[in-house]
């Protein structure tokens, strides 16, 4: 007879291969969820707020002109990652390509709008970039309308981080010409 006095403890939960995910994905499992997979773990994402989607809209309008023809800016869509993740980053500009097939797994940049996120975007996904050599990784704190660049990637994290404010132009290192001013996506 089982004693219910007794703590069950878990057994070491089974991580999700990325091939696994992605045909649960396909078969419609999580329809109508927002989920991700970090780390060959499911992720639920947090429903997107207007200060969310606000910056997000803003960046695209901004970003696809200026790279039309020499990269391709996705939103909100999955991104191949080290560790059996597939993370879905609010911004990615990846090379050009044909993605019918399967998602890319390079980025020139990929920006990360936090707002309920800030933690999570910047202590697992954030190292999560790194390791998978996104060449540069933007957040953006919504709260304190600020972004934090991150660039130089290792296994061992992003070498150099450097915070901006509203009034700071930025420029990924891939594209210099394309300059942003923060005070233009995050207002």
């Amino acid at each position: 007879m089982l004693n219910v006095a007794e703590p069950i403890t878990p057994e070491q939960p089974r991580r999700i291969a990325r091939a696994e995910y992605d045909r649960m994905v396909e078969i419609g499992l999580f329809k109508g969820e927002r989920v991700e997979l970090l780390h060959g773990v499911i992720i639920k994402r947090a429903p997107i707020a207007p200060s969310h989607a606000s910056p997000v809209d803003l960046l695209n309008e901004i970003l696809v002109p200026r790279l039309l023809g020499r990269a391709r800016v996705r939103i909100q869509h999955p991104l191949l990652a080290a560790d059996e993740s597939e993370p879905e980053p609010d911004v990615a500009v990846v090379p050009l390509g044909d993605y019918l097939t399967a998602h890319p797994d390079r980025a020139y940049l990929v920006i990360e709008v936090a707002d309920s996120s800030l933690r999570k975007d910047r202590h697992l996904k954030g190292p999560l970039y790194a390791i998978s050599q996104v060449d540069e990784y933007w957040l953006v704190n919504v709260a304190a309308k600020t972004v934090e660049v991150h660039r130089a990637p290792s296994a061992d994290g992003w070498g150099q981080i450097t915070r901006h404010d509203r009034e700071a132009p930025i420029a990924p290192i891939a594209f210099p010409d394309v300059a942003v001013r923060i005070g233009d996506f995050l207002r």
